[in-house]
């Protein structure tokens, strides 16, 4: 057995309780020395256990790694995150160590996805419509706005951004044999999107030609607003466009015109600002569906997270590569 290195979890009280079931806790036990919980790090009594520690398992609720923390830190090697994005984690000083960093945001791609794929085929179905509507008994099958485009046979799917997440919707709308699936990413490798079941194409050439929008890129100030009035105007009549990344992609207001005029449905995991207001008209269309952004990891799925931690911290002990490690240069084009 290799030795067992000195570790601290630092997350919310919150994220502890979620994240860490017993089962979880009692492995980390076996895997660091006397490993130990907190909420803060800046609490000056922990300094002398933090000038032992050598590796960090975070979370929700965890500090950012800066120059001052660090230096409390001076043992620290690896940092093992049980969660997805690590954006608020580092730091410079934190690069500048050349610390091991890994998260857990493959794990929390797969609830992300799977709500995804849950909606797309609601949507084809219009099923949450009625849901909304003051007569749940209306016929949804006919009329002018349907254009025969109910159903989940003969339709195409956009996914905006070939990330974790959006890579996993790909690969979950294979079996679906009547749904084309069009992908929209500067970075992707077409011969990757193809492997998974899509096709590579400009977002300008997807937007006109699918029935569900559904977003998947990080947020970041070259994806500030991408979809806006003139990428929601190419949308076909009575497409649904679909948001699990981040609220700050959409141009609400835009949304809100279309969605008002009946032209477009939506489905909103996220939005900008998040919670919306209650007064929001978003809120209130019968064609809009607003979730409390709960497609990531919830109750028992967020165990995957603390084992998704837990396997990188076995394998630095044992001297084996990390499987998900996060490099400085990967924040550029992901969340």
């Amino acid at each position: 057995m290799p030795p067992r290195p000195i570790a601290l979890a630092a997350l919310s009280a919150e994220a502890w309780d979620l994240v860490f079931d017993d089962a979880r806790r009692a492995r980390l036990h076996t895997l660091a020395a006397d490993p130990v919980h907190t909420t803060t790090l800046r609490d000056p009594a922990l300094d002398e256990r933090l000038a032992r520690v050598e590796v960090l398992v975070t979370g929700w609720g965890a500090p950012t790694l800066d120059a001052p923390l660090l230096s409390r830190l001076p043992r620290l090697q690896a940092v093992f995150h049980a969660a997805g994005s690590v954006r608020g984690l580092v730091s410079d000083a934190f690069w500048e160590r050349g610390i091991l960093l890994t998260s857990a945001a493959e794990a929390n791609a797969a609830p992300v996805a799977e709500y995804t794929l849950a909606m797309i085929l609601l949507s084809g179905k219009r099923a949450l419509l009625p849901l909304r509507s003051d007569d749940a008994q209306h016929d949804l099958r006919v009329g002018p706005r349907s254009g025969g485009r109910i159903g989940n046979l003969d339709r195409t799917i956009g996914i905006v951004g070939f990330s974790r997440i959006g890579r996993r919707v790909v690969e979950l709308l294979h079996p679906f044999p009547g749904l084309r699936v069009l992908v929209a990413d500067p970075f992707a490798d077409p011969v990757a999107v193809a492997a998974a079941g899509a096709r590579l194409v400009p977002l300008d050439a997807l937007l006109p030609a699918v029935d569900v929008l559904s977003l998947h890129a990080p947020a970041l100030p070259s994806t500030w607003r991408m979809i806006g009035g003139p990428q929601l105007a190419a949308l076909r009549d009575g497409a649904t466009v679909l948001n699990t990344a981040r609220g700050a992609l959409l141009d609400h207001d835009a949304l809100r015109a279309e969605c008002a005029s009946g032209r477009l449905d939506a489905i909103l995991d996220v939005t900008d600002p998040e919670p919306l207001p209650p007064d929001d008209p978003l809120l209130h269309l019968p064609n809009v569906a607003v979730t409390p952004h709960l497609a990531g990891s919830l109750g028992t799925e967020a165990h995957r997270l603390a084992d998704a931690a837990l396997d990188e911290l076995a394998a630095w002990t044992e001297g084996r590569p990390p499987r998900h490690p996060v490099r400085r240069g990967d924040l550029a084009h992901s969340a």
